[in-house]
C-alpha cells in the first residue's frame, strides 16, 4: 500500500511539474485570486460560525427547518478550514507543495462540501414546501426526531456520492485553479453522472418545490379560492424568500462550472476551446459561494440579524473587559440583558 501511495505521489508531482510551466498565472491574476480566497475564508468562517451559534442561542431560530441551515453552514465551514488554505498555499508557491495525501483529503472535503451544500439546500426546499403547501402534515413530517434523521440521511447520501471519486482516481491537482479537485477529463460518462446527480437533479427538485410555493403565494395574494387556501404569514414568506435567494445564489455560482464540465464530457474537443480564464473564474466563483449564505441570512432574516448583533455586542463587551480593568465599560449590561430577554 505504501509503495502504491509513493507511486501515486510521484505521478502527481511529475504531472504538476510538467503542467505548471504551461499555466503560470500573470502576477496580478494570482494576487486577485488570493485576495478573493482570503476574503472568502474570513467571511466564511465568521459568518457560518455566527449562523451556527445564532441557531443554538436564539429560541426563535431553533426550529426544525433550521437544522438544515446549521448543516449547510457546517458544509460551507469545512472548505474554509482545510481545503481553501491549501489552495492559498498553492497560489503563493505557484504549485502544490502539500503532498499527495493532503491533495486527496482536500479534494474529498471540497466534494463533501459542495455535495453536502446542494443536498442540504434540497432539504431546505422540501422543508419549506411541506411547511407552506402541506402545513397540516408538517408537524408530523418534520418532528424533531424525523428532522435529525433527514439531516443524517443528507450526509449519508453525501458521503455515498463522493466515495466513487477515489475508485476512478478523479481527485487530481489542477494547476489552472491551484486546487486538488474533481478532474472532469477522467471519464466522460462519470462526469455526466456527477453533474446530473450532484447538480441537475437537486436543482430540478428545488425548482419544483419553490415553483409550487410561488404559485401558492400568488394564488393567496390574488385571493383565488380564499376558503380553501391556507394563509401565509408575513414572516413565513420572508423566511421562504431568504432560502430562495440562497438557492438562486448557489445555482448561479455553481452553474458555470457544471455546464463547462458537462460540455467537455459531451465533446472533449471543447476542453481546448474553453478559455483558461473562464475555467478559472468558474471555479473561484463556485468557491466564493461558501461565504454568501450567512450574509444573506443577516440581510434578509430579522431574527438572524438581531442575533448577529447580540453576539457582536457580547463579544465587544468581553473584549473590552479584558483590556480595561477600571473605568466605564463600552457596553451597557442592562441594555444587553434586556435585548436577550426580548
Amino acid at each position: 500500500m505504501g509503495h502504491f501511495v509513493n507511486l501515486r505521489y510521484e505521478k502527481l508531482c511529475s504531472e504538476s511539474e510538467m503542467s505548471a510551466p504551461q499555466h503560470h498565472a500573470v502576477p496580478w491574476v494570482a494576487t486577485l485570486l488570493a485576495g478573493v480566497l482570503i476574503a472568502t475564508i474570513v467571511v466564511d468562517v465568521i459568518g457560518n460560525l455566527l449562523v451556527i451559534v445564532s441557531v443554538f442561542r436564539n429560541r426563535k431560530l431553533r426550529k426544525a427547518g433550521n437544522a438544515f441551515v446549521v448543516s449547510l453552514a457546517f458544509a460551507d465551514l469545512v472548505v474554509a478550514i482545510y481545503p481553501y488554505p491549501l489552495v492559498l498555499t498553492a497560489i503563493f508557491n505557484d504549485g502544490w507543495i502539500a503532498g499527495y495525501i493532503h491533495c486527496q483529503i482536500s479534494g474529498f472535503l471540497m466534494g463533501l462540501s459542495v455535495i453536502g451544500s446542494i443536498f442540504n439546500i434540497t432539504g431546505i426546499a422540501i422543508n419549506r414546501y411541506c411547511y407552506i403547501c402541506h402545513s397540516l402534515k408538517y408537524d408530523k413530517l418534520f418532528s424533531n426526531s424525523n428532522t435529525m434523521c433527514y439531516v443524517v440521511l443528507v450526509w449519508a447520501l453525501t458521503i455515498l456520492a463522493i466515495v466513487p471519486n477515489w475508485f476512478v482516481e478523479s481527485l487530481q491537482y489542477d494547476p489552472r485553479v491551484y486546487s486538488c479537485t474533481f478532474a472532469q477529463s477522467v471519464s466522460s460518462l462519470y462526469t455526466i453522472a456527477v453533474v446530473v446527480v450532484h447538480f441537475i437533479l437537486p436543482i430540478g427538485i428545488v425548482s419544483y418545490c419553490y415553483l409550487r410555493i410561488w404559485i401558492l403565494v400568488i394564488q393567496v395574494r390574488r385571493r383565488v379560492k380564499p376558503d380553501s387556501r391556507p394563509k401565509i404569514k408575513p414572516h413565513d414568506l420572508r423566511n421562504f424568500l431568504t432560502m430562495f435567494v440562497v438557492f438562486v445564489l448557489f445555482a448561479v455560482c455553481w452553474a458555470p462550472l457544471n455546464l463547462i464540465g458537462l460540455a467537455v464530457a459531451v465533446d472533449s474537443t471543447l476542453g481546448r476551446a474553453i478559455p483558461e480564464w473562464l475555467f478559472t473564474a468558474s471555479y473561484f466563483m463556485a468557491y466564493f459561494n461558501s461565504c454568501l449564505n450567512a450574509v444573506v441570512y443577516g440581510v434578509l432574516n430579522h431574527n438572524f440579524r438581531k442575533e448577529y448583533k447580540r453576539i457582536n455586542e457580547r463579544h465587544r463587551c468581553a473584549t473590552a473587559s479584558l483590556h480595561c480593568l477600571h473605568g466605564v465599560s463600552v457596553c451597557n449590561p442592562l441594555q444587553t440583558q434586556a435585548e436577550t430577554k426580548g
